[in-house]
């Protein structure tokens, strides 16, 4: 099963067994998760599902596997003539999802 979730303003192609890493998510580490869950499908795309903008009964379960934070994002700002320059950096945070089952 082929499935597109959404989750922190994103969305994702999963299959069983993907890891993936979304926006940051609340639960400890090895909690159970389930996702909302716009389009359904099998691997050779014949029975499809299409959500508007879900699909009610539908869900994909993940699990968490680990919490952490991205690369290093550099921010500079510079104003010509006036020797005005700050550089920030940001690191986003992220979780580690394993999804379980996608399940009607």
């Amino acid at each position: 099963m082929i499935a597109v979730i959404k989750t922190g303003g994103k969305q994702y192609l999963v299959r069983e067994g993907d890891e993936i890493k979304v926006e940051k998510v609340s639960g400890e580490k090895d909690a159970s998760l389930s996702f909302e869950v716009l389009f359904v499908s099998d691997e050779n795309g014949e029975n499809m599902k299409l959500g508007t903008p879900t699909l009610p009964g539908i869900a994909v379960h993940a699990t968490v596997l680990e919490h952490g934070r991205g690369k290093k994002v550099a921010i500079i700002k510079f104003k010509r003539k006036v020797r005005y320059r700050r550089k920030t950096g940001h690191r986003q945070p992220y979780s580690k999802v394993k999804i379980a089952k996608v399940a009607p």
